[in-house]
C-alpha cells in the first residue's frame, strides 16, 4: 500500500511539474520563434522586434528562429524541432490555427510556454497577444465607405487564405459592409500579403476598365498607390496599414485620400515580453491580450497632424511606423533597426 501511495505521489508530482511547465525554468532563457512568411516587411519587422526585445530584456541568451516560407505542415515540423531543442518558450505567428494545434499542444505538454502573436490559435493552452484584427478591418472599412458616400464599388484586397488574421479581418470588413448596403464588393482577391502579387492584381483589375470607387487593403498598400499613379487611374480612396511608405504617400501624393490603420509588427517584441512574464510566474488575467488599433486619415486637419507625427521616412517603406508598443517593448529604435538578437 505504501509503495502504491509513493508511486501515486510521484506521478502526481510529475503531472504537476508538467502543468507548471517552464515556470520552473530560470533565466537566461532560450526562446524559439516560428514564422512562415519571408519577404514581407511586416513580418521582417516582427522578427527584428523579437530580436531587439530579447536583447533588451537581458533575460534571453539565445533565440532559435525558424523563419521561412512554408505552410501549416511545415510550421508544425518547425515547432516540433523547437520542442526537440528544449527551448523555454515559443513565439509563433501561425500559418493556420487548426493545422498547428497538435504541435502547440505537444509544446505545452513538454513544459514550453507558447505565445501566439499577430493571430489567434485554437490550442487552448497557448497564450495570444495580437493586434485586434477584426477592429482593424472594421475601422478602415467604415471610414472608406463613408468617404465613398455610402455607395459604390470597392476592391477588397485580403491577406492570406486560411490565416486567422485574415478571417478576423474579413469579419470586421463584413461588419462594416452590413452597415452600408449600397456598397458592393466589385473584386475580392487574396494578396498573400505579398507586395508584387498585390500590385499585379490591382493592375490587372484596372486593365479591365471596370469602374471602382475605393480600395481596402490588408496591409499591402503603398504598391497599390504606386499602381494607381503609374497607370494614371483615378485616385480613389485607399485604406491600408501604418506602413512607412503608405504613411508617407498619404502626405505627399497629390489628390490621394486615404487612411492608415495601425497594426504594429512590434507585436513580436510584445510576444517576447509576455513569454518572459509567464516564465517568471506572471501570467496574464486573460489567455488573450489584444492591442487596439488607431486610424490616421488625411481627410481632416487632425488626421493630417497624426500622420505627420507618425511618419518616419528613415524606415523601410514596408515597415510599420509603430516600431514599439507602450508597456510591452523596451528596446530603442536603433536596436530594432539593427535587428540583432542576443549573441549576434
Amino acid at each position: 500500500m505504501l509503495k502504491k501511495k509513493l508511486v501515486g505521489a510521484l506521478l502526481a508530482s510529475a503531472a504537476l511539474a508538467a502543468s507548471l511547465g517552464a515556470a520552473s525554468a530560470e533565466a537566461p532563457y532560450t526562446i524559439g520563434v516560428s514564422n512562415t512568411v519571408q519577404g514581407n516587411g511586416w513580418r521582417e519587422e516582427m522578427i527584428c522586434a523579437i530580436k531587439a526585445q530579447a536583447l533588451a530584456s537581458g533575460k534571453v541568451d539565445k533565440l532559435n528562429i525558424a523563419h521561412r516560407n512554408t505552410d501549416a505542415a511545415g510550421q508544425a515540423e518547425d515547432i516540433r524541432n523547437l520542442i526537440s531543442a528544449k527551448v523555454d518558450a515559443i513565439v509563433v505567428n501561425p500559418a493556420d490555427p487548426a493545422g498547428i494545434k497538435d504541435a502547440l499542444a505537444e509544446a505545452t505538454k513538454a513544459g514550453i510556454v507558447v505565445v501566439a502573436v499577430d493571430q489567434a490559435v485554437t490550442e487552448p493552452s497557448a497564450y495570444i497577444i495580437s493586434n485586434n484584427q477584426e477592429q482593424y478591418a472594421y475601422l478602415g472599412a467604415k471610414w472608406l465607405f463613408e468617404q465613398m458616400g455610402g455607395k459604390g464599388n470597392v476592391v477588397y484586397m485580403r491577406g492570406a487564405a486560411g490565416a486567422s488574421a485574415d478571417s478576423d479581418r474579413d469579419r470586421g470588413f463584413k461588419k462594416a459592409l452590413a452597415e452600408f448596403p449600397d456598397v458592393k464588393v466589385a473584386q475580392e482577391t487574396f494578396t498573400g500579403w505579398q507586395q508584387d502579387q498585390g500590385k499585379q492584381q490591382i493592375l490587372d483589375y484596372i486593365a479591365t476598365g471596370v469602374p471602382f470607387d475605393g480600395i481596402w487593403t490588408s496591409g499591402i498598400d503603398n504598391v497599390i498607390v504606386d499602381a494607381l499613379v503609374e497607370s494614371q487611374a483615378t485616385l480613389v480612396p485607399v485604406v491600408g496599414a501604418d506602413n512607412a511608405g503608405f504613411v508617407g504617400q498619404l502626405q505627399s501624393v497629390e489628390g490621394l485620400k486615404g487612411a492608415a490603420v495601425t497594426n504594429p509588427g512590434s507585436i513580436g517584441g510584445a510576444g517576447v515580453t509576455l513569454a518572459l512574464q509567464i516564465l517568471e510566474g506572471q501570467k496574464p488575467a486573460e489567455q488573450t491580450v489584444l492591442v487596439e488599433p488607431e486610424l490616421w486619415e488625411n481627410a481632416t486637419d487632425a488626421g493630417k497632424e497624426k500622420l505627420k507625427t507618425a511618419a518616419d521616412s528613415s524606415l523601410s517603406p514596408e515597415w510599420p511606423v509603430s516600431i514599439s508598443i507602450p508597456n510591452w517593448t523596451t528596446y530603442s529604435k536603433e536596436q530594432i533597426v539593427a535587428c540583432k538578437g542576443p549573441g549576434e
